[in-house]
């Protein structure tokens, strides 16, 4: 398996210059960038009151977290519902499995 090389990167978050390295692409690091970026100012422009970017930084820390934490427990329903509809799904072919015998 070929390793995957690490990337430099200079993106541009809440007016800052940052120079990312990583093994990811490039546009996939410059589109997480933008992400945070878009949601700092969307923090900020939500304030009524200018606030050192630190507390915008952990404002929007605190809002990307929740929906992480949002979109995992989705997800684990999701898989719960779809394992309660397989278990169901194998119960109705083991039934005619068993009628057929």
């Amino acid at each position: 398996m070929e390793e995957q090389s690490e990337n430099l990167v200079r993106v541009t978050i809440y007016g800052q210059e940052y120079t990312i390295k990583a093994k990811a692409d490039p546009n996939y690091i410059t589109s997480v960038a933008s992400y945070v970026n878009d949601k700092m100012e969307e923090i900020d422009n939500s304030l009524h009151t200018v606030q050192p970017p630190v507390r915008i930084a952990i404002l929007t820390a605190m809002n990307i977290t929740d929906e992480l934490f949002s979109c995992r427990r989705h997800k684990e329903e999701i898989l719960n519902n779809v394992e309660e509809k397989a278990g169901f799904l194998i119960d109705i072919i083991d039934e005619h499995l068993l009628e057929e015998k």
